[in-house]
Formats: C-alpha cells, sequence, structure tokens
C-alpha cells in the first residue's frame, strides 16, 4: 500500500487477498510459538524484544513461503517487501510495547520524577545502572549524577543521568547539586576505591550508603530496600577469601565433625561453613545453654537437613568429654573454645584462663586421640606471640600441648591456626563503638597509638578450614591478616560515617587496659615463616617443644587453683618470651 500510496491497482487486490488468507493465520500462529502472548506490556524489556523477533522472523518466513506459491501469477510482487515487512511489524509490535510501557511508567512514577532526595552514585557499571533503574521508582531518591573513575564513561549517560567524572569529582558535584548522599554502587571495586569515594563523601559532609554484594547483583537481587548504610567493615579493605572446597569437602564430607565452643563467635561460623560441605553429623560442644541453643535454631531455619547433634558441656570436664566422644567418636575436632578477654583474665580470673585454654585443650586433645580422630585443629591467637598477658600466655601454652601430642606420633593430626581480631566476633571493639555513638559518645579508645589486625568472621572460618585440609601435621598456620588498623582513626571514621562530626561526638582515652599491647602481632621474634599453596595462609616455624614437656605440664595442671601473681610467675617459667612486667603497674592499679 506505501508503495502505491494507498492507490493500490486492481491487479494487486486479489494478491493481497490470498496473503492476507495465508499471512494472518501464520502470524498468529508464529507469535504463539514465540511465546508473545506470555508477556505483559507494562513490563516489557529485552526479552520481550527477543519473543518479537523470533514471531518477526517466523512470519518472514511465512511470506516467503507465500511468494513460492504465487510464483506463477502474472502479478509481480515486488522485492522490497521482504525487506519492509520485518521492518515494519518490528516497528509495529516492539515499538507498540515500549510506548505502552512508557506511557504506564509515566502515569505511576511520573509523578516521582522531581521529588525524593538527591543522591549521586558512585559506580556506572552493572550495579550502578540497576541501582538507578530502581531508584527512578522510589519517591525516597532523585539521581542527579553519577560519578567514575573509567575515563571512557565520563561525559555518557546511563539511564539520562550523567557521569560527570572520576570519584575525585564527587566533593564537587555533591556541592553543585547541593546533595547530602551517596550510595557506593561498586560491589566488585577495589576496597581502596570504595574508601577513597566514602572519605570524599564524608569530608563533604555526606551520609553514604552501600548495595549488596556482586553475587546479589548478578542475580538482579538489588532493590531500594537492600540500600544500607556504609559501615566500617565495608572500608577495611579485605578481599573475599577463595578455598580449595575439593580438599575441604574430602576432609568433611560423611563424617563427623565435632566443635567446642560451638556457640562462640568463631566456633558458631565454623559450624555454618562446615554445614556446606555435608558431614555425617555435626556435634555442637559449647558451655553456654543460650549459645547452644541460638545455634541450633539458626540449622534448624537454614540447613534443617545437617544431622545436629546439641551437646552441653565444659571442656574442663573430663568425665562429660569422654561421655561425648565414646558415643560419636568424632572423626574431625575444631577446638574453638577458650576464654579469650584479655582484661577479664588478667585480674582475678588468671588461673580459670589456664584451666580452660590449657587444660582443656589437653582433655579435648586426648578424648581425640583415644577415638582416633583423623584431625584435631586448633583455634589460636596472634596474642599467643610474645605474649604480654595471660590470654595470649594460656593460649600460646595450648599450642604447645598440641604439638607434644602431635611428636608422640598417635594416629590423629594436630593444626593449629592463628589469626586476630574478626569484626563484630563477641567483645569486639567495633559494636562497643555503635553503641557508644548511638548514645551521644564519647567513644573511648585505650590508646592513640593503639592498633589492631581485622578479619571478617566467615573469612577466618574459611580460612580455618582451608588450614586444617591442607595440614599434615604439627603446623602452626599463620592468617594473612592484610595492614594493621589504628583503632582512633577506626572510631573517627565510623563517627564520620554515622553522619556526625568530631564536635558531636569526641575520643577519649582512657589508657592501655591490663595486659593490653599497644600492637599485635602474629609471629614470634624466634619464628620464621614457609609459603603454602594458598596466599593468605603461611606456616610458623616455632621453637620445639621439650620432649617432657607434658610430663611437667600435668601435675602443674592438678595442683589446682594459684592466684593471679602465682600464675604469672608458673607462665614465665613455661614460656621464656612471657612479659608481663610492662604490664604490672597497670594490673597493680
Amino acid at each position: 500500500m506505501l508503495r502505491f500510496n494507498f492507490d493500490v491497482p486492481a491487479s494487486f487486490l486479489s494478491m493481497m487477498g490470498w496473503g492476507l488468507v495465508f499471512l494472518l493465520p501464520a502470524h498468529a500462529a508464529a507469535c504463539r510459538l514465540a511465546g508473545l502472548y506470555r508477556g505483559i506490556w507494562m513490563f516489557a524489556s529485552l526479552p520481550d524484544l527477543k519473543r518479537v523477533l523470533r514471531a518477526v522472523g517466523f512470519s518472514t518466513a511465512a511470506l516467503l513461503v507465500f511468494f513460492a506459491l504465487y510464483r506463477g501469477h502474472p502479478v509481480i510482487v515486488p522485492r522490497s517487501v521482504i525487506v519492509l515487512f520485518p521492518m515494519l511489524l518490528t516497528i509495529q509490535m516492539g515499538g507498540g510495547r515500549a510506548a505502552y510501557r512508557m506511557w504506564k511508567e509515566h502515569r505511576l512514577y511520573g509523578g516521582l520524577i522531581a521529588q525524593g532526595k538527591p543522591v549521586v552514585i558512585v559506580g556506572a557499571g552493572r550495579g550502578g545502572a540497576m541501582l538507578v533503574r530502581e531508584l527512578e521508582r522510589s519517591p525516597d531518591w532523585r539521581v542527579v549524577g553519577m560519578v567514575d573513575d573509567d575515563r571512557s564513561k565520563w561525559g555518557r549517560e546511563l539511564s539520562g543521568n550523567p557521569v560527570v567524572g572520576g570519584i575525585d569529582s564527587l566533593p564537587d558535584l555533591l556541592a553543585t547539586e547541593k546533595a547530602s548522599h551517596v550510595i557506593l554502587a561498586m560491589p566488585s571495586a577495589a576496597a581502596e576505591a570504595c574508601r577513597r569515594a566514602a572519605d570524599l563523601a564524608v569530608e563533604a559532609g555526606a551520609r553514604v550508603f552501600t548495595v549488596p554484594g556482586l553475587e546479589e547483583v548478578m542475580s538482579g537481587r538489588v532493590a531500594v530496600s537492600s540500600i544500607r548504610p556504609v559501615e566500617i567493615e565495608d572500608l577495611l579493605g579485605r578481599e573475599p577469601v577463595s578455598i580449595d572446597t575439593e580438599n575441604v569437602a574430602a576432609m568433611v564430607a560423611g563424617k563427623v565433625v565435632l566443635v567446642s565452643g560451638a556457640g562462640g563467635s568463631i566456633g558458631s561460623e565454623l559450624c555454618r561453613q562446615l554445614a556446606r560441605f555435608a558431614p555425617a553429623q555435626l556435634i555442637l560442644f559449647e558451655h553456654s545453654e543460650f549459645a547452644l541453643y541460638s545455634v541450633e535454631q539458626w540449622f534448624a531455619v537454614h540447613a534443617p537437613t545437617i544431622r545436629l547433634v546439641p551437646m552441653a558441656g565444659d571442656v574442663r570436664d573430663a568425665e562429660r568429654l569422654r561421655e561425648v566422644f565414646d558415643a560419636y567418636r568424632p572423626q574431625v575436632v575444631f577446638h574453638a573454645a577458650a576464654y579469650k578477654h584479655v582484661p577479664l583474665m588478667e585480674v582475678g580470673n588468671a588461673w580459670q584462663a589456664v584451666c580452660n585454654n590449657v587444660m582443656g585443650t589437653l582433655l579435648v586433645a586426648e578424648c581425640a586421640m583415644r577415638v582416633g580422630a583423623e584431625r584435631f585443629v586448633l583455634i589460636s591467637t596472634d596474642k599467643a606471640v610474645n605474649p604480654t598477658n595471660v590470654m595470649g600466655a594460656t593460649k600460646r601454652l595450648a599450642e604447645m600441648v598440641c604439638e607434644a601430642l602431635h611428636r608422640k606420633g598417635s594416629a590423629t593430626q594436630f593444626e593449629m591456626v592463628r589469626f586476630g581480631n574478626v569484626l563484630g566476633s563477641t567483645g569486639s571493639v567495633i559494636p562497643k563503638f555503635q553503641e557508644q555513638i548511638a548514645r551521644g559518645g564519647p567513644v573511648t579508645v585505650t590508646h592513640p597509638e593503639i592498633t589492631r589486625y581485622f578479619m571478617s568472621i566467615p573469612e577466618a572460618a574459611q580460612l580455618v578450614l582451608q588450614a586444617a585440609a591442607m595440614g599434615q601435621g604439627g603446623e602452626i598456620f599463620v592468617l594473612d591478616m592484610g595492614e594493621p588498623v589504628r583503632i582512633v582513626e577506626m572510631a573517627r571514621k565510623m563517627i564520620h560515617l554515622c553522619g556526625y562530626t568530631d564536635d558531636d561526638i569526641r575520643i577519649e582515652f582512657t589508657g592501655l587496659r591490663p595486659g593490653e599491647k599497644l600492637y599485635e602481632e602474629l609471629l614470634a621474634d624466634s619464628e620464621q615463616t614457609r609459603q603454602t599453596r594458598h596466599r593468605k595462609l603461611r606456616i610458623a616455624q616455632a621453637r620445639p617443644v621439650d620432649e617432657d614437656f607434658l610430663e611437667k605440664l600435668r601435675p602443674w595442671l592438678a595442683a589446682g587453683c594459684r592466684s593471679d601473681a602465682q600464675v604469672r610467675e608458673d607462665l614465665s617459667r613455661w614460656l621464656p618470651e612471657y612479659s608481663p612486667e610492662s604490664n604490672a603497674q597497670h594490673v597493680a592499679a
């Protein structure tokens, strides 16, 4: 009709009639076959366009068949029809759906365009694109610009929003647009870029938010409801951990596994990580009834198929340990039970630290040996290195217990894993700072120069599993803790991330606590390390343990309660590297 300017010659009318009779049913069948009628027009998108193209392809094939059948007719069909037919059909079908969606979204969301808080998006990649689409439908936010360090995106637009420059241009953009909110949409970016963006935003007086991790972005689960304020954990630069799942599965799958201290921060996360590898039974040994109940309830909801055995008990109770080990005969044992709070163990509880951390380790390890466990893994600490406090000294003694038992040549393979502080663990500084900020301050820091290593609880648990799987027996594994963090800088950054200034919430220095070091160490002066096949794990070469170590240790443990001063004196004899003198005045005070 276009060819003849809608003045069709009579000779063509017959052909057009037969064409309609043939092509209309064929096109209807093509649309049905392509699934075109299943799409909802309001949400028309790329999958719907693919269906349109598929239907157009089938219809064009039917047109060619019709031309082939009509080949002997005296009326010549213009060749341009073969090109115009699919083009016009695609425009009509695809354009109609796109126009309907635009009209519908304008009716639903058009009134929201000028509303909401102005916000700048950091990151113009896939995460940023998905976030922008969500924010366009939200009455709470209004995107005013984007920044990204990728120069190829500068001066371009993403869903109508300009990418004005790199992260360094963020303060100027905030000032120009009078925006006071920033959302980090860089789930795959390096932590340094996130820290830089957050620092610039905070210095400009903006609140900083973030989106979930890369796996959630890729799965399409990014939504306005998932936006949350940036937390200090997001800015510490910890890279995702990859572990050799095959080796870990070979160690755990189909076996009875026992975790002591299963209700603690590390113990409970170990249990959750172990569940991924389908143990035959998972024995939870825990002293705290509430902690044991909490872990059991988590498994009831998130991993109900795991054969769970919650066992209440104390690692100092030899009879209870024998009862549990004889009943279930675990093949792999993770010993995470310990007293770990440095100041508490330093004053009034020193002997209890010895009983729990040293005697408890010995009793659990001997039970593991007696039932023929394949592996025994001790969760140790960086505070065992050149210890200045009772907690660290007792954990070093626990390491020596495992080394001595390994040297006896039993069938049980002993490994020890050292790491520093974990984010969000019981007694950790971060929850304490959060509580103090919520109260309006002050935030208390013991010393302006104090530094600590930090890692996330899941990261620590995964590396423990990796170390256990790759160990050959007798090794002390040291986890890569990254760079140490000044606690005062962490406190200051947390205050700023909460939208406060140094004037709003002040930082107070309270002095070092009993047994507290300024700097944490992961290796003793006499220790050297060797590499492993995992870049975040090294093996420490500790000084050898005396052959008669256990024979001398047992009478000391059996002697009974001692004063704090006597415990320190005894620990100094066991550990020449133990130096409590630096804290003596503080403890006495």
